[in-house]
């Protein structure tokens, strides 16, 4: 049973709280201490010297909010994409990304969303981060300036040694793929 934590907590005898499967509980007043924190060097542009820098919005949060750096309001008619402009470029440390994902509020609530989610910034750009919004709904969509468009979130990467074989091992999924594995649980 994965629901419930076991142990005790009573003073000098306390026993560190596990749950059933063996692993430590986290609390959340504890969460902060381990997600992990680096710098990433940021530059204001001159659209964006008014805006705030990307923000979290919770101490939980994963992905920072990027602004719309925008002079006049862009409207993206349904089904037409659109790059907008952040005001900032970043320096990332070598082997990190900063992912550019959509914020679930907008997709819900007005179709909008990061056509190439997620975008990539790798660490050796150092141009004006833009994002590609996209209307996916049948209403027009204003974007207005400083308006929190997207989200980034700072990732570490790794890149792939290519060892070329002739033949890949076998599993009991083989070549199938695209939906292949079906869309109902096992109940």
């Amino acid at each position: 049973d994965l629901s419930r934590p076991t142990g005790l907590r009573n003073g000098r005898n306390s026993q560190r709280r596990k749950w059933a499967s063996g692993l430590p509980v986290v609390s959340p007043k504890h969460l902060s201490s381990i997600m992990s924190k680096i710098y990433v060097a940021l530059k204001r542009l001159p659209n964006g010297t008014d805006l705030p820098l990307p923000t979290y919005a919770t101490a939980s949060s994963a992905g920072a909010d990027l602004y719309a750096a925008i002079v006049n309001p862009l409207k993206i008619e349904p089904g037409v994409h659109s790059i907008v402009p952040t005001g900032i470029a970043v320096q990332l440390p070598e082997g990190f990304e900063a992912q550019i994902r959509p914020r679930s509020g907008l997709a819900l609530k007005y179709g909008i969303t990061v056509l190439n989610s997620p975008g990539t910034i790798d660490a050796d750009f150092r141009g004006e981060i833009g994002v590609i919004l996209i209307n996916h709904s049948t209403k027009s969509f204003s974007v207005e300036r400083g308006m929190r468009i997207a989200q980034m979130v700072i990732a570490p990467v790794s890149t792939a040694i290519w060892q070329e074989i002739q033949d890949l091992e076998n599993t009991g999924r083989g070549t199938k793929g695209f939906g292949s594995t079906g869309t109902q649980a096992d109940v």
